[in-house]
């Protein structure tokens, strides 16, 4: 296109010295194209090499990336090893710390401007190491954007996380997100700057975000209080004209799409807080007084529970894998009817290319089993790890964001009952690690503090 078109179009000499090309000569442009296409194949070769040496890198668990992430350095003694670099990492542990207590990507990077912590690039550079970016003008200038990015890095629970990104093509230098089912994920291979918890109480926070009103006003359970009847979130409603008594809760499907598809009902944000409060100091209480009754008496249904569901997903990832080896051995006398001349190419291909996509969707299905019964066998200590974080608030007397997610995935607000003459609304709390405690053990725990209050 150059050579031949947009160079002469523009009386441009294109001269290139080693080749031995003139454009003011037109015998020496003939072998030109040959030459290009000799040049391009030798890029294209060195892309696929270097290609595959990084996907075996990154398939062994080494680092791909050269720069660690903020809040680890190289080891002098390893470069593939990363450590802490303790001055970095406190800023981030105080990020996730910030986040725990309700404060969005924004707020966090105002907080930390204020204070004059210098941004990562800047951090980097008057460490003297490496950096892949133009220094800002205002080295405290942290943005949203920076703050969700270490938000989101599995890096910081000690993992190594390979294949997020890829190019589509050597010529392309636009970096594509992979999903994070094709991430290789090597556990442990680094000093953890945050705890395994905490960073998927963050990820669970920021999928449901919480942002202020236009009031400026926010409140500890938006983005927590969900509808019972229609399973959608809360909208929080205040107003500059609003006492805090006032400010309440009501369902968003029935401010979005009518009455007829949700009824309409609220709750008052005060009332609950206080609700919330009183079950939690109850449970807690509970807890520290009858901690082995309370381990057994759950622990007996979650047991249960598990049993069956990991029962359930063990038989589909059996037959996952019948299905793999059904298809083997599918492919090998397609192959060999297809050598024999019993079926033609046309639909050989037709075939394979139809067990070939079945194959990848039941990899992938079986990644994924494998995956969530991994997950649900650790989760299975979620009773001792619920208790430890219970023992951390002995004497809880008021009702803070970290608290509340520290120990309560969602609220569910049902519509309020009136026949008795008086308004009553139930309200189920999803626990953090435990999910919904059974009515047995909620009953217990309200005898055990009348019980308590009386003596």
């Amino acid at each position: 296109m150059y050579t031949e078109i947009t160079f002469p179009q523009n009386n441009v000499r294109f001269i290139a010295v080693n080749s031995g090309v003139d454009s003011a000569n037109q015998q020496d442009n003939e072998f030109v194209p040959f030459v290009n296409i000799i040049n391009e194949y030798y890029v294209r070769d060195g892309s696929k090499k270097v290609r595959a040496s990084l996907k075996l890198k990154g398939e062994s668990g080494e680092h791909l990336t050269t720069i660690p992430p903020y809040g680890y350095v190289k080891d002098t003694d390893n470069s593939e090893h990363w450590l802490v670099d303790p001055e970095a990492a406190q800023v981030v542990k105080r990020i996730f710390s910030l986040c725990m207590d309700g404060n969005g990507p924004t707020q966090i990077a105002r907080m930390l401007k204020e204070d004059h912590m210098l941004t990562p690039t800047v951090y980097q550079d008057r460490q003297k190491r490496k950096v892949r970016c133009a220094l800002p003008d205002n080295p405290y200038n942290w943005n949203g954007s920076t703050v969700a990015a270490i938000l989101e890095r599995m890096e910081y629970c000690g993992h190594t996380v390979n294949f997020k990104t890829h190019r589509q093509s050597y010529k392309i230098k636009k970096t594509i997100e992979n999903p994070p089912e094709q991430w290789k994920i090597f556990r442990n291979t680094h000093e953890a700057i945050v705890d395994e918890d905490t960073f998927q109480r963050v990820q669970e926070l920021r999928r449901n975000k919480r942002r202020p009103a236009r009031t400026g006003k926010s409140n500890l359970f938006s983005g927590v209080a969900y509808c019972a009847d229609c399973g959608e979130k809360m909208y929080y409603c205040t107003s500059r004209n609003f006492e805090e008594r006032q400010d309440h809760f009501v369902c968003s499907t029935s401010r979005k799409k009518g009455k007829d598809m949700c009824g309409t009902h609220f709750i008052r944000a005060v009332v609950l807080e206080k609700g919330v409060l009183k079950f939690l100091q109850i449970l807690l209480w509970y807890i520290s007084d009858c901690e082995d009754l309370f381990r057994d008496k759950l622990g007996a249904k979650r047991k249960e529970d598990f049993k069956k569901e990991l029962a359930a997903k063990r038989r589909q990832l059996t037959q996952a894998q019948r299905r793999m080896e059904e298809l083997d051995r599918l492919f090998k006398r397609l192959y060999e009817d297809n050598i024999s001349g019993k079926i033609n190419d046309n639909r050989f291909e037709k075939l394979s290319t139809d067990y070939e996509n079945e194959q990848a969707e039941l990899t992938e299905k079986m990644q994924l089993l494998e995956q969530e019964i991994a997950q649900q066998e650790e989760e299975a200590d979620s009773i001792e790890q619920f208790i430890l974080r219970a023992k951390k608030y002995p004497d809880l007397q008021e009702l803070t964001p970290a608290v509340l997610h520290d120990l309560v995935n969602r609220v569910y607000v049902s519509a309020p009952d009136k026949s008795s003459g008086q308004r009553v609304q139930d309200v189920h709390i999803s626990l953090a690690c435990i999910g919904f405690l059974p009515e047995s053990i909620i009953a217990e725990m309200l005898t055990h503090a009348a019980k308590s209050r009386t003596a």
